[in-house]
Parts: structure tokens; sequence; C-alpha cells
């Protein structure tokens, strides 16, 4: 479905490469999971591979086109982004509108879906995320999970063919985080292609089907989960495993 080779990026000022030849694949049905030490270039290679960042270089093949990273036309994002689905850290909903309203404004404005016909699908998607009672409520008056079903809802109303998730626990409180891990493992189950930035270590091993492991801008180790958690090939991952989870988790 997706693959990407030798992503390139730099930023001016920085003075020094975020992404130094990054590849990567995603079959139909994969749940990959990015992971990495924070400044590895996880959430830039996200946001290069949805254009919300212009990568220097690079190959993208989606859904059978190929197209150049670096030089893809707006309108050809377009098209791509009418297959994708991204849900931010911060889950990027406007306040002034109603849970309801933040769901279907993306279809009625950006993908000029009949009003009634996104309600519809905006309310089944709310009902897949157990918000659906909030259909009416503001997000300011919802906890941060809540407001991440929410982003996630908006993001299963799009009916996407790959949704991208950028660390979307990262800004929950420890004991909201279960909830929405909670809905992002029954996509999964349900089939749904995902590919996510994520620290969520036991989300990775025991929902992912494939693990990138990166770190300086590069891929250091990529594979099934199984093999990446249970028998690391290089010294780097085995070492990233035992800070997180311990030195008895690994072989």
């Amino acid at each position: 479905m997706l693959q990407v080779k030798d992503v390139y990026k730099s930023f001016e000022g920085k003075g020094q490469e975020v992404l130094r030849g990054v590849s990567l694949h995603v079959n139909k049905g994969d749940v990959t999971a990015i992971l990495g030490p924070s400044g590895s270039g996880k959430t830039t290679l996200l946001r290069c591979i949805n254009f919300l960042e212009r990568a220097d270089s690079g190959t993208m093949i989606f859904d059978g086109q190929t197209y150049d990273m670096h030089r893809v036309p707006k309108d050809q994002i377009r098209r791509i982004r009418k297959k994708t689905a991204f849900v931010f850290q911060n889950y990027n909903l406007f306040l002034n509108q109603t849970v309801l309203n933040n769901v279907t404004l993306g279809l009625t404005s950006g993908r000029k879906v009949p009003r009634e016909e996104a309600e519809t699908r905006a309310m089944q998607a709310l009902r897949r995320v157990g918000m659906a009672e909030k259909a009416a409520a503001y997000p300011g008056s919802l906890s941060g999970g809540q407001q991440q079903r929410v982003s996630i809802a908006r993001a299963i109303a799009a009916e996407p063919e790959l949704i991208y998730f950028d660390e979307p626990t990262s800004a929950l409180d420890p004991e909201l985080i279960g909830e929405v891990l909670s809905v992002m493992r029954e996509l999964a189950q349900d089939g749904m292609t995902m590919l996510v930035v994520t620290h969520e270590m036991e989300f990775a091993r025991h929902v992912s089907s494939q693990v990138v492991f990166m770190e300086q801008g590069v891929v250091v180790e990529s594979g099934p989960s199984e093999a990446f958690f249970e028998a690391p090939k290089t010294e780097r991952s085995r070492a990233f495993i035992r800070s997180i989870l311990g030195q008895h988790e690994i072989r």
C-alpha cells in the first residue's frame, strides 16, 4: 500500500539532517509502530509522508503510484490525502465547534460530502469510539482522552485506507491513555492500516504487526514486532528495549 524510499530532510538553521535516507513499507492491514528516542526523526518522517513537511528528497509509492516527495504538486497531495487521515498529538479540534461539527467539517468542506451523509458517517464514527453521547458537547468540556477519541472519530469518518498517528497518547494523563489505546486496538482488530509514532511499548509489542526503530534520523532496525521485542538484531535495539522494558524482556 505504502512505500517510502531514501527520505532526507533538514531544517534551515538546525545545522543537521533530521532524516538521513529513511525507507519503510506498509502493507494493507499492517499496524506499523515507529519507535525510537526523542529527536530520532519519527514525527518528521510521519509529517513528510503526509506532506505536512516537504522532504528534501525521497520517493513515495502509494496505491501503485510513484511520487517524488520533494516535487509532488498540490493537486496530487490532495488526492493522496483523500485516502488517508492524520491523528495529531494535541487533537487539533475546533474549540468553537461541537463534537459533531468537528467530525463533519472535514467531510463537508474538504471532501464535499453532503451534510446529511456527513452527519451519518460522523455519528457512526463517534459511536465506534464511544463518544456518540457527546455529539452536542464542545471540546473544552471533554477530557484529553475524550478529545483524542473525537480526533480518531474524525479520522475514521473520512473512510481512509491508511491512518497516521503521531504520538496520540503523549499529551494525555496516564489514566486516560488506556481509553485511547483501546480504540486503536479495536481499529487494528478490524483490519485498519495504521502507521503509528508511539512511546507506548506494550501497544507496539502486542498490537502492531511490525516495528521500525529509528535513531538520529536513520532506521536502525525494522521487522515483525514479535521478533523485534524477543530477539532484536542490533545492540542499539537491545539497549533501547532494556531501557524501556527491563533486562528480563529480551533474550
